[in-house]
């Protein structure tokens, strides 16, 4: 009889996680380094466009002949279309201070709050990374649609660059509102975790969350709620965040010689931790926290290692909170814990890829985890 394999197993998820770099870096590394190439070439021929006021100085149909003059001495070229020129003086417009590190990047970089927090040379540093290393045609939406609002821009460029999403997968959660959600659920991390584990616990949280995809719209209980999110949990797990590994639903903890069932328990292998889900369909309440925070405790003696894991995490998401309610409810409790709302009716674009780990890369980064 075959013996399972034990994912939590030390020396295997350290194969795995060895084996998984190795392949990614034999697949992706020549076309990464092309398309940095290419980006760069673009990012200077916009800037020149730029510093030479070209349509001042050559006219209204400046793009039109230089389209014509470059397609002429570089006949197999395919990118200097006229429209593909004003992106690429645009692609310099919209990162003009974050493509180059300079003294002055060091301010530009104070709102920035959506990348991790670093010394500001490093941060610029990444940043740049960042936009060289994200596909063309993911930079012409963010141009279509943030070329004056460059924050927002990177926020997007650092998310896609950290979770691999696919261009359909950049629009999606542009659509979502992803950049007014990230990060914004009421919470007490900052009390209850440290400094950095509270940071990166604050920005993987999301208010409202959106529950669109799961298609419900007549009268629903919890139980029809959490099966349509599990029924799509796929996209559930995506709209959580990448990181996130399901564990189970109604999970069982015996406590004393009580029985508890927690709705949905969650590992984030970003932050090295359980997170308990607790799913209302009603308006928050005081005894939800309260409730909330006895499952983190009996995960945190049940289920927590020693060495492993870190304080397990607990999030509330409710249909409906009164803010100051929920914030009293937060400053009474000693355990972390997030509150957010959800969403049934936004939009949500009906093919959705990209963003999901693999096996392999959730085991291979729980690995290293053990490793710290």
């Amino acid at each position: 009889m075959n013996k399972p394999i034990n994912i939590l197993d030390k020396d295997y998820l350290q194969w795995v996680s060895e084996l998984s770099k190795r392949y990614r870096q034999s697949q992706v590394k020549a076309a990464i380094k092309v398309n940095t190439e290419m980006l760069k070439f673009y990012w200077s021929l916009g800037r020149d466009i730029v510093a030479l006021k070209a349509e001042v100085r050559w006219g209204s149909k400046f793009l039109a002949n230089l389209s014509r003059d470059l397609k002429e001495q570089n006949p197999k070229s395919t990118c200097f279309s006229p429209t593909n020129l004003l992106y690429m003086k645009n692609f310099f417009r919209l990162y003009k201070g974050y493509g180059e590190i300079t003294p002055q990047l060091g301010e530009q970089l104070e709102n920035v709050s959506t990348i991790p927090t670093k010394i500001a040379p490093q941060l610029g540093v990444q940043i740049k990374k960042d936009i060289f290393s994200t596909p063309w045609g993911h930079h012409k939406l963010l141009i279509d649609k943030f070329l004056n609002e460059p924050q927002k821009a990177l926020f997007y460029v650092h998310q896609t660059v950290a979770n691999g999403w696919s261009r359909s997968m950049l629009h999606n959660f542009i659509d979502s509102s992803l950049y007014e959600r990230q990060g914004k659920a009421l919470s007490n991390f900052k009390e209850t975790l440290p400094c950095v584990d509270s940071d990166l616990a604050q920005e993987l949280t999301k208010d409202p969350y959106n529950f669109a995809f799961t298609g419900i719209t007549k009268p629903y209980n919890e139980h029809i709620l959490k099966d349509a999110l599990l029924n799509n949990i796929t996209r559930f797990l995506t709209e959580l965040g990448t990181g996130f590994a399901y564990v189970g639903k109604e999970y069982r903890l015996q406590i004393g010689e009580v029985e508890n069932f927690i709705d949905l328990l969650f590992y984030n292998l970003n932050l090295s931790c359980y997170v308990v889900i607790e799913v209302k369909i009603g308006k928050f309440t005081f005894a939800d926290v309260g409730q909330l925070g006895g499952y983190v405790v009996a995960c945190n003696h049940t289920l927590r290692k020693a060495g492993r894991d870190n304080p397990t995490i607990g999030l509330l998401i409710c249909k409906e909170k009164d803010r100051i309610q929920a914030q009293y409810a937060l400053e009474s409790s000693s355990q972390p814990i997030a509150i957010s709302e959800y969403d049934l009716e936004k939009f949500y674009p009906e093919k959705v890829e990209g963003t999901m780990p693999t096996i392999e890369e959730l085991e291979a980064k729980l690995g290293d985890s053990t490793n710290k």
